[in-house]
């Protein structure tokens, strides 16, 4: 069984950011699910008996090798898309993550091929195509 075909998936998806108003991102590999070398924020599957809170903390630091120093729910959505002709359910709870951009690197070098930090309101192209919205959504946080 696949979580987000066979059953509803529950993912957490972090807006990393330096406190400065600039967001980190990262561009998608060819080893991604999909949306190859778009750029997104980030985000990951939450495990069977694990807190949403730990699913967070771990997505982060396995993803951009930084724990997070103070992070805020902003909301959740629920996401109904297509993979691979197939449609999927997702619900996101969405978190805005402060991190040290120091500390921050490519953690999963198979599905990131760069990392950059971008003012909120000058994102780079091509984005991936759920960032507008979710970035709508919670424009007023950042």
């Amino acid at each position: 069984m696949t979580k987000g075909i066979d059953y509803t998936g529950i993912a957490v998806v972090y807006i990393c950011h330096d406190g400065k108003g600039n967001i980190l991102m990262h561009k998608r590999t060819e080893r991604c699910r999909d949306e190859h070398g778009c750029w997104d924020c980030g985000g990951g599957g939450v495990k069977l008996g694990e807190k949403i809170e730990d699913a967070l903390v771990r997505e982060v630091k396995e993803e951009y090798l930084v724990e997070p120093l103070e992070y805020a729910l902003l909301g959740h959505r629920e996401l109904f898309r297509e993979h691979a002709g197939q449609p999927t359910h997702w619900i996101a709870f969405d978190f805005k993550v402060l991190v040290d951009p120091e500390r921050v690197g490519i953690g999963e070098p198979d599905k990131a091929s760069d990392i950059g930090w971008f003012p909120f309101r000058n994102l780079p192209d091509p984005l991936h195509s759920a960032i507008p919205d979710t970035f709508a959504d919670y424009d007023h946080h950042f």
